[in-house]
């Protein structure tokens, strides 16, 4: 403890003439902690500004309610998910200017008042204490001053006492005058002594007490404050940065989150997404065949039969002129598209229908919810009229009900359309009833009508559906032959064509229609006439049971001879023709 002492007192000696430069750098010091208190804070502010410009950039690009079809791919989830991470990471910059807020500048600014106040105290005890010693001081001067103007003054009257006792023509009562006034100098002299020997042993232990006790405590006081005020800055530096610490974690799961979804992306996936999102249904269209038109040319004819076959070919022309659109060039409406969705690709259709069919339903269960509620009210009512008047909730039963029934109508009439879609039938006639092109060859019977508007006067429509297109010409030829030859499917004695191939049903097919058949995915048939180009192709599956399918429906396994005998009966009748 001496020892401290000593060196505290060392200390002290070295400091006593630098109390106005202690008061200075602990001014400093506690204006230093006020700039680090403004620096914080303004790092705050930039945390809380960044974190509010990523919350908005993540607002701004999540996915609008137009664009929730997006979210079946997985680069757009990717996509989206890497919002909602960055939406966690502008929270924990919100953490950040929060903590830093709480526990730094907060802190700091209630320490900074405290700091100046206890510095105030501190410096203005010193400032007394150095008062009190420069008063002492002044008496003590005050005091030796006077002391030594007492001695001078008893010294002169020593001295004029001497002169006028040697003086012999001075009377005797001067004399004795001269020497009371000398023997009063020197007792006012030693009077002066004694007070200024007082007063200078009172000062000395003043500034003692002031040099080693007063101001070596106040000097300990400053020390500690600002050895605690430098504390205070390394503890707030520690949480600065502990402040960022403490996120890192959290912010690192959110980079990991990033991470993850964006390895989770499936390209073939998305793609197959893509096929299923926007493939058609439509069957690719067959082989355009070549129509000659110098038949005419090569006959010899008179210029009577010449003229007719003018009219004829004039006919047949414009017959075969409306010409048959691709499906995969048919022009879309621009205009305002159908409510049955007739515009869209018949794939297309049954996904657009089947949504529509799957809203209805939910607001059809919704108003059925509230009418049970309301039921449920109109009999707590009944049990208790205090309750209610049982009465008032009919009106709004009475208009659930209608709601209920018109949307049910409107279920319905998806349903139909939706039926027709995927029954993939003609809607305005029956399938046709063809004769097989093998079955006149074989028969030799020559073909007495043009039968190619099959495959060149059916025109598919984009919506699935099929539209005869036949002159008058030909249709008034073919009528007589109808009615002679009547309906193939009802003539029992009619001999059975011949199969060129086999089939595998992709899909079900019920087949109300007439001259359809039912089928069974997986089922396997024969095939007994391949498509023309109108979409139906005609199978079998016993001696009793045969029909068209959708040729969509099943996969075709067509015999190397039946395609040969095909592609020559094809030229024969062009010829023949």
């Amino acid at each position: 403890m001496d020892a401290i002492k000593v060196e505290t007192l060392i200390k002290v000696q070295q400091l006593r003439d630098q109390f106005d430069n202690l008061e200075k750098h602990t001014q400093w010091g506690i204006d230093f902690v006020e700039k680090y208190t403004k620096f914080v804070k303004e790092r705050s502010e930039i945390e809380l500004n960044y974190a509010r410009q990523i919350r908005n950039l993540s607002k701004k690009y999540q996915p609008k309610k137009k664009e929730e079809d997006e979210n079946k791919y997985t680069w757009c989830r990717a996509f989206y998910s890497t919002l909602n991470e960055l939406n966690d990471y502008a929270g924990q910059h919100e953490v950040i200017a929060e903590n830093m807020t709480s526990h730094i500048i907060a802190d700091l600014t209630r320490y900074a008042q405290e700091v100046k106040t206890e510095r105030k105290s501190h410096f203005h005890d010193g400032r007394k204490a150095q008062q009190q010693v420069e008063a002492s001081w002044k008496q003590l001067e005050s005091c030796k001053r006077k002391f030594e103007r007492d001695c001078k003054e008893a010294d002169r009257a020593q001295q004029y006492f001497e002169k006028m006792d040697a003086d012999i023509n001075v009377t005797k009562a001067d004399v004795e005058k001269a020497r009371q006034q000398a023997q009063m100098r020197h007792q006012m002299a030693s009077d002066s002594k004694n007070e200024y020997s007082s007063y200078l042993q009172k000062f000395n232990q003043e500034q003692n007490e002031h040099y080693y006790t007063i101001i070596p405590n106040i000097f300990q006081k400053i020390q500690a404050m600002e050895e605690k005020r430098i504390e205070r800055m390394g503890e707030s530096l520690k949480t600065f940065a502990e402040v960022d610490r403490q996120i890192l974690p959290i912010i690192g799961k959110c980079l990991d989150g990033m991470t993850q979804v964006a390895e989770s992306i499936e390209p073939k996936n998305d793609s197959s997404q893509v096929i299923e999102s926007y493939k058609s249904g439509f069957e690719p269209p067959g082989d355009v065949e070549f129509e000659d038109y110098g038949q005419a040319m090569k006959r010899t004819v008179s210029e009577t039969s010449l003229n007719n076959s003018r009219s004829d070919n004039k006919a047949e022309r414009s017959s075969k002129g409306k010409s048959k659109t691709l499906w995969p060039f048919i022009k879309k409406n621009k205009g305002s598209n159908p409510e049955d969705f007739s515009h869209l690709p018949p794939e297309q259709r049954r996904k657009k229908l089947q949504a529509k069919i799957d809203d209805i339903n939910k607001d059809i269960q919704k108003e059925m919810d509230q009418r049970d509620a309301l039921t449920k009210m109109k009999e707590v009512y009944i049990k208790n009229p205090q309750m209610g008047d049982p009465n008032s909730v009919d009106p709004r039963l009475g208009e659930i009900a209608n709601n209920i029934e018109k949307l049910q109508v409107e279920a319905q009439k998806f349903e139909g359309w939706l039926a027709e879609v995927e029954g993939r039938m003609p809607v305005k006639s029956d399938p046709p009833r063809r004769t097989s092109v093998l079955y006149e060859t074989q028969n030799s019977t020559p073909p007495t009508t043009n039968n190619n508007n099959c495959a060149q006067d059916r025109e598919s429509s984009p919506d699935g559906s099929y539209t005869e297109e036949q002159s008058s010409e030909v249709q008034s030829k073919v009528q007589p032959e109808t009615a002679e030859s009547g309906d193939e499917f009802d003539d029992p004695d009619e001999e059975m064509l011949p199969t060129i191939g086999t089939c595998k049903a992709l899909y079900p097919f019920e087949g109300h229609n007439e001259g359809t058949i039912a089928v069974t995915e997986g089922e396997l048939l024969y095939v007994i006439e391949e498509d023309k180009g109108d979409g139906w192709t005609r199978v079998r599956r016993n001696e009793e049971e045969e029909g068209y399918v959708p040729t969509s429906y099943v996969e075709v396994f067509l015999d190397s001879n039946a395609k040969e005998l095909f592609s020559w009966t094809r030229v024969y009748l062009s010829e023949d023709s």
